[in-house]
């Protein structure tokens, strides 16, 4: 009995499971195996390095599924931005449907450009007031981002069972939950508070089909939901990383740096924290490389199996939890 709401009707998508659009995470072999099992693969746009890369990676999906797929766009603060106006160009041009986009007042100009494209537009938010400015820059849905996410999940601390009973108050815009989640329960606990679907990414990196190294997808299975820290807290560029027993070394060196008195300065930890040696963990398999993005669903992690067998566990477990919640509603005799 398929789970139907607004985001599996809007995108002709089984199952309302999003596979987060994680920096070279989210690449062809996982964002295919997502859409073919029901849910909605994403395709990290920047992942590839260029534009024409991108297009290429497009086509590289089309080969592995017909089903639908997105492209993410992440605007972070940076002194030589990425051509975000190509990148969104050749989405359109490319014909996909649907994109995610991230990030602050950079996203408007290319927001608008794939609305009026006709691109369905999801946009990721951490906070209330973010998802009311991009409610009305016009977006089609919302990604509301609890505090328990991995990545960068904002400075106000605040966690999704908060967050997305605010949205259902403060917002009109239809939105999906995205942090935390990693199983049916997470699914069936977000759909009573409002949410259309989720967005899941830690559980998506530890399937079958994800090409980060099995040494990795090990170390997820054995870590817990106390295996990460935040970094960057004092430089205000919150990230989630991963702290698992065996790979603390580079995310505690930089939380040490930033807990001395005095601080640090970025430049200081950037050889730390850079992206390369973040991509070198998850192709090489040592845990530390480099600082690597997960969230607690660490904790739910148990095994590692394919995006088919997790995606029909989390709905089938969704629709046994929702139905034996309804018998706890009981009628009252009218007479």
């Amino acid at each position: 009995m398929p789970i139907e709401t607004l985001l599996t009707k809007k995108l002709g998508i089984r199952v309302p499971v999003v596979q987060g659009g994680m920096m070279y995470v989210g690449e062809k072999g996982l964002v295919a195996a997502v859409s073919n099992a029901g849910g909605l693969g994403i395709l990290t746009g920047l992942t590839p390095g260029s534009p024409e890369k991108l297009r290429e990676a497009i086509r590289e999906v089309r080969k592995l599924t017909s089903k639908p797929f997105a492209v993410n766009l992440t605007f972070l603060p940076s002194i030589s931005p990425p051509p975000y106006g190509e990148y969104a160009q050749v989405i359109i041009d490319e014909g996909v449907k649907v994109a995610e986009t991230a990030g602050g007042p950079a996203a408007i100009p290319v927001i608008k450009m794939l609305k009026k494209a006709g691109v369905f537009v999801i946009h990721k938010c951490t906070a209330i007031r973010h998802a009311q400015a991009a409610e009305k820059v016009g977006v089609d849905m919302l990604s509301i981002d609890g505090f328990e996410c991995a990545g960068h999940p904002g400075e106000d601390d605040i966690g999704g069972l908060l967050l997305l009973a605010l949205a259902a108050r403060k917002i009109k815009t239809p939105y999906i939950a995205s942090g935390g989640i990693g199983d049916g329960r997470g699914l069936a606990a977000a759909l009573a508070l409002g949410a259309q679907g989720v967005n899941c990414g830690t559980v998506f990196m530890a399937t079958k089909e994800s090409y980060i190294h099995e040494n990795i997808k090990k170390e997820m299975v054995k870590a817990d939901e106390r295996s990460t820290t935040h970094i960057f807290r004092t430089l205000h560029k919150e990230y989630s990383a991963a702290k698992i027993p065996s790979s603390k070394q580079v995310a505690q060196e930089v939380v040490a740096k930033e807990r001395r008195p005095g601080g640090v300065q970025f430049p200081e930890i950037a050889p730390l924290v850079s992206g390369a040696r973040g991509k070198t963990v998850y192709e090489n398999g040592d845990p530390d490389a480099g600082v690597w993005s997960s969230s607690g669903v660490l904790g739910l992690i148990e095994d590692i199996p394919s995006c088919a067998e997790l995606l029909q566990r989390m709905e089938q477990d969704a629709e046994r939890i929702m139905l034996e919640n309804a018998k706890l509603v009981k009628r009252e005799s009218k007479l």
